[in-house]
């Protein structure tokens, strides 16, 4: 039986709610995954979860069971599109929004037991700079941060790029502007954002993908279903499935970051049977 493989890790964030990051992880899942990936989709805003609404799933346990050691991870995945697995949290549960740092350790190290060949975990974190968004941010190989034209929007992403690079040593961040009404809206969301982290901090902040505001967002919204499915050929639907394409063309995976994150021992076993062979 050949080993699982390095899975590319990312962390889709925001520096506030309201932006649309749940529906960026949605559906960067769902293209991933109809473009012939093993997709897993992590609903880690454990509080006030919605992956599982968003998808019009109903799950019978989530990650509240694994906690209180009711239930394993496997015991909680559950089907979504395209054949993809999704770990659904809990919503309105005080105890997993206030998790402490060796919970959230567990739950991440909890990531390694599983056997799925995967290529991809989505992990869409909650807005804003808590403990539980640093440590999955962190425990992740790429931060996605979602941001719309909205002043708030901006100061809250450059808050938490902020607190991510200068307290968790995060280098490397990627922005999606979301809901934008034109491309130019969308370069200059990134360009408000960059000016800033270039002056005051030291980092890499790239620009990934702009994504139109259109009805067909809203419509697959209202019908519970990814719009790169519902509605391919819309706006918003061509956009995140162009996306995937160009997250699909990040390398994979390869040496240990030196601290905690999800699935580390695949990569440590990939890179050294790649020592192996070129040795």
């Amino acid at each position: 039986m050949s080993k699982p493989r390095p899975v590319k890790v990312i962390a889709v964030t925001s520096g506030k709610g309201g932006v649309g990051k749940t529906n960026v992880s949605v559906n960067l899942a769902t293209a991933l995954a109809s473009q012939g990936r093993g997709v897993m989709l992590l609903d880690a805003d454990l509080g006030l979860a919605n992956v599982d609404v968003v998808l019009g799933l109903s799950p019978r346990k989530n990650l509240s069971h694994v906690i209180d050691g009711e239930a394993s991870l496997e015991e909680v995945l559950v089907s979504g599109p395209e054949g993809m697995h999704v770990v659904p949290a809990s919503s309105g549960t005080q105890r997993m929004a206030e998790l402490s740092h060796a919970e959230h350790a567990g739950l991440i190290q909890s990531f390694s037991e599983l056997s799925h060949d995967i290529d991809y975990l989505i992990v869409d974190t909650a807005a804003g700079i808590s403990d539980s968004v640093m440590s999955f941010a962190r425990a992740a190989r790429e931060v996605l941060v979602v941001v719309c034209d909205e002043p708030s929007s901006i100061t809250d992403a450059y808050a938490l790029v902020k607190v991510l690079n200068r307290d968790h040593d995060v280098q490397r961040f990627h922005m999606v502007a979301n809901r934008v009404r034109s491309p130019r809206e969308g370069e200059e969301l990134f360009s408000k954002l960059s000016r800033v982290t270039t002056r005051f901090l030291d980092l890499t902040l790239d620009y990934l993908a702009a994504i139109p505001e259109d009805d067909a967002l809203r419509k697959a919204v209202q019908r519970q279903r990814p719009v790169v499915q519902a509605f391919p050929g819309s706006p918003s639907g061509r956009a995140l499935t162009d996306l995937a394409r160009r997250v699909d063309q990040w390398p994979v995976p390869s040496g240990a970051q030196g601290h905690l994150e999800f699935f580390v021992e695949r990569v440590i076993q990939y890179g050294s049977e790649r020592q192996g062979v070129v040795g």
